[in-house]
């Protein structure tokens, strides 16, 4: 039996303990969105200390983060002139409402026939910080080099971290960053994220009347507010889709392609309806750039009357390619809103945040000694994907430690995790491979050498 044999049984046994504490943390609702309450986001923060604790971390503490929620933060010393691992997940989760339409509760969890666990969170991120707890097991007492824990408490909204990194760059230097929050194509498929794409996000107020007036009596000359933000909404894609906005950067991807089975069954797209863009899947989906109305402050048709609105607001998402300036790529997005003034409509144009967008270097040894870990923990090659999501912690991580690596991968799989979603749920399967592909890696990064 080799090593890695061994291991794969070690973790098997371990499973149950990971499951239960799984489904213990996904019992607490951590949305840190404002307006929600924010005593099980504490609760949460507390208990990931716990959890740790449990798995052997001494020392295992919360900082107080400026203007935020608290992070969860360890400094594990290995041997000495050992490179340092650090290990990232985040503890707050999206809300789960009603309008979602959940088929079992979102904080309680539920394993169903397909033997996933379903709950806000049992994915996105939760799986991450027991992957965590389960390596720090396998690896006990005997660390083959140094490692750090930090648990981010406000991922899913406006994080005030990347701020608190920065400033304090000793606690968070590294040579190796794990950031188990993202996922394969599909189960039981390796798939280790060389790029994400950038978020960036803001709000377009659009202006017409002074207050609302009869639509019967004043319809037909006076322009509604809505109506105006529909035609410069309009603007933001071609005629095939694509997002068309000057100066925003597009691309082509050159990894793995997305598979369109996957794509479908994970984007529920409903039967005939096409795909948005030109190009290739891949491209669509992590190389070009792709804007999005996430919200508009507008009556409800419940609460609907015959009126012309005099004002509107919507909040865009805009993400961006792997490789371009989030700064610069908002400003072009800004830019564009502002000269959109249909019938000389007002129009204020506001930022809500930048997250950059971020490419691994493939060729890094410790990206590399990943590789050979998922293959090892698989059985199966390794797939080097892309992803839409962004996690803007990265930016700030890279600028505390320009040459360290950075390893993005976990156990969201894209076909049923359903983040953000619906029925999110976790396969347990792929809990258990990441552990063992994550505590081979970190058994064998001190020999791969860094840079």
């Amino acid at each position: 039996m080799t090593n890695s044999d061994q291991l794969k049984r070690d973790v098997a046994e371990l499973m149950p303990d990971v499951l239960a504490r799984l489904e213990d943390l996904v019992r607490i609702p951590s949305i840190a969105f404002p307006g929600f309450d924010p005593a099980p986001v504490h609760e949460m923060g507390a208990a990931v200390v716990d959890l740790f604790a449990a798995a052997g971390v001494a020392g295992v503490k919360l900082l107080d983060v400026p203007d935020g929620y608290p992070c969860v933060y360890a400094d594990i010393p290995g041997p000495d002139g050992s490179p340092t691992v650090l290990l990232y997940a985040h503890y707050d989760v999206q809300p789960a409402p009603e309008s979602q339409n959940w088929t079992s509760e979102p904080f309680e969890p539920t394993t169903k026939d397909d033997g996933r666990i379903y709950g806000r969170g049992a994915a996105d991120d939760k799986s991450g910080l027991v992957i965590h707890y389960g390596t720090l097991k396998m690896l006990g007492d005997e660390l083959p080099c140094s490692l750090k824990i930090l648990v981010e408490g406000e991922e899913e909204t406006i994080s005030h971290l990347e701020a608190f990194v920065e400033a304090n760059p000793e606690l968070f230097h590294a040579d190796a960053y794990v950031i188990a929050d993202i996922g394969p194509q599909r189960v039981g498929r390796p798939g280790l994220t060389t790029a994400l794409r950038g978020d960036v996000a803001c709000t377009i107020t659009v202006r017409t009347l002074a207050n609302p007036v009869h639509s019967g009596m004043f319809g037909g000359a006076a322009p509604d507010a809505l109506t105006a933000m529909i035609r410069i909404l309009d603007t933001l894609h071609d005629e095939n889709g694509d997002t068309s906005i000057p100066g925003v950067d597009s691309s082509r991807w050159e990894g793995a392609d997305m598979d369109e089975e996957v794509y479908r069954e994970g984007s529920s797209i409903l039967p005939g309806v096409d795909f948005l863009g030109t190009g290739s899947l891949s491209d669509r989906i992590w190389a070009k750039p792709s804007v999005t109305v996430l919200g508009m402050d507008l009556p409800n048709t419940a609460e609907a009357s015959n009126v012309l609105l005099p004002e509107v607001t919507a909040k865009l998402s805009m993400r961006i390619v792997p490789g371009s300036d989030g700064d610069g790529q908002l400003e072009a997005l800004m830019a564009h809103l502002r000269a959109q003034r249909p019938w000389n409509c007002e129009v204020e144009v506001a930022k809500v945040k930048v997250g950059h967008a971020f490419a691994v270097d493939a060729s890094h040894p410790a990206v590399v000694a990943a590789e050979a870990a998922l293959e090892e923990a698989y059985g199966a090659p390794v797939e080097n994907i892309g992803s839409g999501a962004s996690i803007p912690l990265v930016a700030s991580l890279k600028k505390v430690s320009p040459d360290a690596a950075i390893l993005l991968w976990g156990a969201e799989d894209t076909a049923q995790s359903r983040i953000h979603a619906s029925d999110e749920s976790v396969d347990p399967a792929e809990i258990e491979r990441m552990i063992t592909a994550q505590t081979l890696f970190i058994r064998n990064v001190a020999s791969v050498g860094t840079r």
